[in-house]
């Protein structure tokens, strides 16, 4: 669990702390009242247990603050938004997860992007992305709406387009070698990005496999300078701490700054076209 998500939940105990201080009541005393373990209250002003919409409710039921249940809840709600369990995300498949991706791609002026062994979504074809989807449902164990999941995807790669936004796309030459549902698949996907490099207001970089260790990351996305989203095996993390968001940035350009582009990007491609094509079949 990143800081960011850390710093917010004991940024909410603080404000719970100082509700209790002021109301004149011990962790013991407000535990009693609330029927609680006397050790609930100290874990909630500490920040290692996040309260619920009912803590809330008690604690502010039992300190006389009724009137702070609305903006603590909000609050709460904000801290839930930073962690997204997948279970959640893709409670319904995954066309709503893209949907979500459309709304906030159009309100980012500049997107960098970043992924170790995949093709990034608004990058990929319909076959990779239905192998991509196909095994995300898999994996997850979520409703199959593949098909609407990749649609929903390719809807998505209109703001490429768009005269007001500008990418930068920085892959791991892996990403080239990993194969999304088969070689027939690869080759559409490999012959997309070369058709990507030199695109206008869409800059592509490949980080050698020869690269020298810089950073240690997995896939990330920068919007603008005011979020980053990560993926993770379990949930979609929301970064929005200042200070977090520029250490994203620096890693960024570390990576960006070992890839290559426009005619050794595109060599790249072809040599894992071409290992492809000498495969026995």
């Amino acid at each position: 669990m990143t800081s960011s998500l850390t710093q917010a939940k004991e940024a909410l105990g603080a404000r719970l702390r100082e509700l209790r201080q002021d109301a004149g009541l011990t962790g013991t005393e407000l535990a009693y009242r609330a029927g609680w373990h006397q050790t609930k209250v100290s874990k909630i002003e500490y920040g290692k247990t996040k309260p619920t919409d009912e803590d809330i409710r008690a604690w502010c039921t039992h300190t006389d603050t009724e009137n702070q249940i609305p903006d603590l809840i909000a609050t709460l709600r904000n801290i839930e938004v930073a962690w997204l369990e997948w279970r959640r995300v893709l409670g319904t498949g995954t066309k709503r997860r893209q949907q979500a991706a459309i709304k906030l791609e159009a309100k980012t002026g500049v997107m960098r992007v970043y992924h170790p062994f995949l093709i990034p979504g608004l990058l990929q074809t319909a076959e990779y992305a239905e192998g991509v989807l196909r095994s995300v449902v898999e994996f997850q164990q979520v409703p199959n709406d593949v098909d609407e999941g990749v649609s929903k995807r390719m809807e998505r790669q209109q703001i490429l387009y768009r005269r007001d936004h500008r990418f930068h796309f920085v892959i791991a030459e892996q990403a080239l070698h990993t194969t999304v549902s088969n070689d027939q698949a690869m080759f559409g996907q490999l012959d997309r990005l070369l058709a990507v490099v030199g695109m206008p207001r869409v800059a592509l970089g490949i980080v050698p496999t020869e690269a020298p260790y810089r950073v240690s990351m997995t896939n990330f996305t920068i919007f603008d300078n005011s979020r980053v989203m990560i993926e993770t095996v379990t949930a979609e993390l929301t970064v929005t701490q200042p200070r977090e968001i520029a250490l994203y940035g620096r890693a960024f350009d570390i990576l960006a700054g070992q890839s290559v582009t426009g005619e050794a990007a595109r060599a790249l491609i072809n040599k894992a076209l071409d290992v492809r094509r000498e495969k026995p079949r």
